[in-house]
């Protein structure tokens, strides 16, 4: 073999290793699973915090399922969303009000920006999702913007 022709498959070689590490350091989690509100680790701000907050997660990208159950101030309820992560509007029913939503992702975090029309006013969600080394814990940032003012909530899940 030529010094030319060694040259060139250490160069591939060295392609193939850094195309290999980057989608490693990219690699979609998946957050597939049953998961409760951590209270003291989430941050409601203004906002009451419900008094628990459990979601089952189907996620087999680009599919994304999500039932939650909650209960605080405002009562109990369940909601059962579905989502693709390629970015395709979805619309979900939330205590009979459309929400319009598409995700995304953004490196290893998934993105969901939702609006909906509440009460002739729209309020916009944008939520920032992203998994633990471990799994183990899921955090949800959301920035919620409403003509009365924009808040940020933090909840954080522990998986069960």
């Amino acid at each position: 073999m030529t010094q030319r022709n060694s040259a060139i498959l250490a160069a591939i070689a060295s392609i193939a290793f850094l195309a290999d590490l980057s989608s490693q350091a990219f690699a979609k989690p998946n957050f597939s699973g049953d998961w409760k509100m951590d209270p003291a680790k989430s941050n409601y701000g203004r906002m009451p915090a419900p008094e628990s907050l459990e979601r089952k997660i189907t996620h087999n990208d680009p599919e994304l399922k999500i039932v939650s159950t909650q209960s605080g101030p405002r009562g109990s309820f369940t909601t059962d969303l579905n989502f693709t992560t390629d970015g395709k509007e979805c619309v979900n029913k939330i205590r009979n009000i459309d929400v319009k939503s598409t995700a995304h992702w953004n490196g290893d975090a998934l993105l969901i920006n939702s609006t909906e029309n509440y009460n002739g006013a729209e309020v916009r969600q944008d939520e920032k999702w992203t998994l633990s080394a471990d799994g183990k814990t899921l955090t949800i940032g959301t920035q919620v913007s409403t003509p009365r003012g924009q808040y940020e909530v933090i909840t954080v899940f522990d998986k069960q």
